[in-house]
């Protein structure tokens, strides 16, 4: 089992080093961690100069790497975040360097984070959640080098709703969609626990689930529709910033993706996935 999404020092948003990353890990009995800071081009409240060295940040991952091979395998990663105007600068440095595996993601819409909150306001609930999944739509259509589309619940951490949880049944089209062109492409989805951690926002409330834990919120109909039509690649990602989440409800998620017909988590290596039966 890995865990395909953590954040080091390297991303500005986030504390800790590799090194503790990766004893996390090993405590938490996983076999590998990919490491996937970020680069987000023109974030609200940041300068470029802000962003990641990535020469520096790889030949750190490969020094880490050496250090714990063999208790424990750690991948070079990044997560892209997607916006439509910076597709082109984005694309300039992932096919500058050598990952693992490239994760895109959406953090911004229409230039709003939202984590500051003012993005809701107006909105319902279906309008601001079916406005990030176009985003999310646009990134899987429009990025053409990624090897799985990440957290795409991402919009649900910080939403106002009494009710936040996102349903298959509300957003039918988008998600069908989405799922459509990862599968034709052969690109992986991820399921990214970090917005079911309770200081996430977590228990989202009102999704149809098989856990009574952690993945309470999470709408099990998002993955059975996604094997239904044929999806097979799957990551999981805890999204942690810091040692304290790597591997974070894994096993509960690893239940659901056993109930929703998946036979395999998948991670990626030289960006192609390597499969593990769970």
């Amino acid at each position: 089992m890995f865990d395909s999404h953590t954040h080091s020092f390297f991303s500005k948003d986030s504390r800790g080093s590799p090194e503790l990353l990766c004893e996390a890990a090993i405590r938490k009995g996983l076999d590998g961690i990919i490491i996937t800071d970020h680069v987000d081009y023109d974030f609200p409240g940041y300068t470029e100069s802000s962003g990641i060295d990535f020469g520096a940040y790889l030949n750190y991952i490969s020094r880490v790497s050496a250090r714990y091979a063999p208790a424990l395998k750690v991948l070079k990663g990044v997560e892209v975040g997607i916006q439509p105007h910076v597709v082109d600068r984005i694309l300039n440095l992932v096919q500058s360097y050598t990952f693992d595996y490239v994760l895109a993601s959406v953090h911004i819409i229409e230039g709003i984070d939202p984590y500051l909150g003012s993005y809701y306001q107006g909105k319902t609930k279906q309008q601001a959640y079916g406005r990030y999944l176009e985003e999310v739509l646009f990134a899987v259509e429009r990025f053409p080098d990624f090897d799985a589309a990440g957290h795409f619940d991402y919009i649900i951490r910080y939403a106002p709703y009494p009710d936040r949880s996102m349903k298959y049944a509300d957003h039918a089209d988008l998600f069908d969609a989405i799922f459509k062109k990862l599968i034709s492409t052969g690109r992986g989805l991820e399921v990214n626990t970090a917005s079911y951690r309770k200081n996430n926002g977590g228990r989202a409330g009102g999704g149809s689930s098989a856990g009574g834990g952690c993945s309470a919120g999470f709408d099990i109909n998002i993955l059975k529709r996604y094997r239904e039509l044929g999806g097979e690649i799957i990551c999981l990602g805890s999204d942690s910033h810091g040692p304290d989440y790597v591997g974070y409800g894994f096993d509960e998620f690893v239940e659901l993706l056993k109930e929703s017909g998946f036979r395999y988590v998948a991670h990626f290596e030289g960006r192609r996935p390597v499969f593990e039966a769970i």
